[in-house]
């Protein structure tokens, strides 16, 4: 299956960088460029892509009010990629329905490996960032441990505790010599065991249990 992609970006090296990476998989399109919000709306609106990579800071109409617009009336996932690691961005994405927020320096096989994640629904967050938001709920006492976790095999576990630190599909892969395939349905089955929205409830759920510790990846 081909995934179609937009990359919104006012700096045209950058949305020509981020187009070549993208272009180096054989199962993504790009589709259009955007240099501002506006455009990027109207992009999306012509060409429906699965997936847009969103930069924040751009003329006209930024990106997270781009990000709104899209998202209430568009079924494109918007993945946010950005510089700038600051808390008031990450929430202001993530309220205007964000599936993803990236930084920029992020390596390209990364990059491309959240563009399919995203894709399929599920939320993406970089490491550091998903530590930083969790952090948030286990400054509460633990709470008591889910019945559902008993239900949770070995493999599932180990799986859940590497979701909590961040890693992508294909780094848990390459951490528990698995295949990338299983890896990914692996974090389906957590999903669907734990009742999980995405990948941050999931690991929310693991430090909040007492599962694993913030800081200790």
């Amino acid at each position: 299956m081909t995934l179609s992609v937009a990359v919104a970006d006012d700096q045209e090296l950058v949305r020509a960088g981020l187009c070549g990476i993208l272009h180096a998989a054989p199962d993504l399109t790009v589709v259009g460029e955007a240099a501002t919000g506006d455009q990027a709306i109207a992009l999306v609106q012509a060409e429906k892509p699965d997936v847009v990579l969103m930069d924040i800071r751009m003329p006209d109409l930024d990106g997270i009010e781009a990000t709104r617009r899209i998202t209430a009336t568009e079924d494109t996932k918007v993945l946010i990629l950005t510089t700038f690691d600051l808390d008031e961005y990450v929430y202001s994405a993530l309220r205007s329905g964000a599936s993803g927020f990236l930084l920029k320096d992020t390596p390209p096989r990364q990059l491309i490996e959240a563009v399919r994640t995203v894709a399929l629904g599920d939320a993406l967050l970089a490491p550091a960032i998903t530590r930083r938001l969790i952090a948030q709920f286990t400054a509460r006492p633990p709470v008591a441990r889910p019945a559902q976790l008993d239900a949770l095999t070995g493999r599932e576990y180990e799986v859940l505790t590497l979701v909590a630190d961040g890693l992508t599909n294909d780094e848990i892969a390459r951490h528990l010599y698995i295949s990338p395939g299983t890896a990914k349905t692996h974090v389906r089955h957590l999903l669907t065991k734990l009742d999980a929205r995405d990948r941050v409830q999931l690991a929310i759920i693991a430090h909040r249990t007492g599962l694993t510790a913030p800081g200790t990846s």
